[in-house]
């Protein structure tokens, strides 16, 4: 746990995360990574120098019928409030829209209730539970199926709410989230397309790399996250190229 709190501690210093004064919501959906992440984020809060305040966030997919007794005695346990908020996403995103791959619409909708909850409930920030494994296979997701060299930020700002979002756990890997979660009250997810979805496949193909490439995650989360690696073609080059 020390370890992993230690990557977290580097991620907040090294993208400027978190400043005295902040209200951060924490998204919790009650899975492993999140719990993993108010659970590190409740333990830095003891003794990290810019002081801050937590609340957690859960969005109920079934509208309220959901049972999230425990990860409410969890928060509690930890002194973070607990706000649930029902929501009809189950039912639009599986029998009204029939999505086969739902997971971007589903993430932007239950962004934006997570961003109008924590406006209303005074906090400036918001953390995700987004890992290292995220951060690669987003990479790989948006340059295969939407061609372009992209993934998420660590901190990005919301223009329509003013909120910003933190992702704290950028340079944790899954492994180390599922360690964590391994005794908390990790919520089921009963999603119909959770392991048959497009990151699934990326997923797959990294963990097949792993055996032919030594610490393949490793030296492409270091390529992402470090700048100065990045020697791709410029626009301008691509443009002299065509003409010639």
């Amino acid at each position: 746990m020390k370890r992993t709190e230690g990557k977290v501690r580097k991620a907040l210093d090294k993208f400027n995360m978190i400043q005295t004064g902040d209200k951060i919501a924490v998204g919790l959906s009650g899975g492993k990574d999140s719990l993993a992440l108010l659970t590190l984020l409740a333990n830095l809060r003891r003794y990290y120098p810019q002081k801050f305040d937590l609340v957690a966030i859960t969005i109920d997919m079934h509208n309220g019928e959901s049972d999230f007794s425990k990860i409410t005695e969890y928060c509690n346990s930890l002194g973070v409030e607990h706000i649930i908020l029902p929501s009809r996403l189950y039912e639009l995103l599986f029998e009204v829209r029939k999505e086969h791959n739902p997971c971007s619409l589903c993430a932007r909708l239950r962004r934006a209730m997570l961003a109008e909850e924590a406006k209303k409930l005074g906090c400036n920030k918001i953390a995700l539970g987004h890992h290292a494994d995220d951060f690669i296979e987003t990479f790989f997701l948006s340059m295969f199926y939407e061609s372009r060299l992209a993934t998420f930020a660590p901190v990005t700002h919301l223009d329509r709410t003013g909120m910003i979002v933190i992702r704290p756990m950028l340079l944790v890997w899954e492994s180390e989230t599922r360690a964590i979660a391994r005794n908390l009250p990790v919520f089921h997810n009963d999603c119909p397309a959770d392991k048959n979805t497009q990151r699934e496949f990326i997923k797959q193909m990294l963990k097949d790399l792993e055996p032919k490439i030594h610490q393949v995650h490793e030296h492409i989360l270091s390529a992402l996250t470090h700048p100065e690696r990045n020697h791709l073609i410029k626009t301008d080059l691509i443009e002299i190229s065509k003409k010639d």
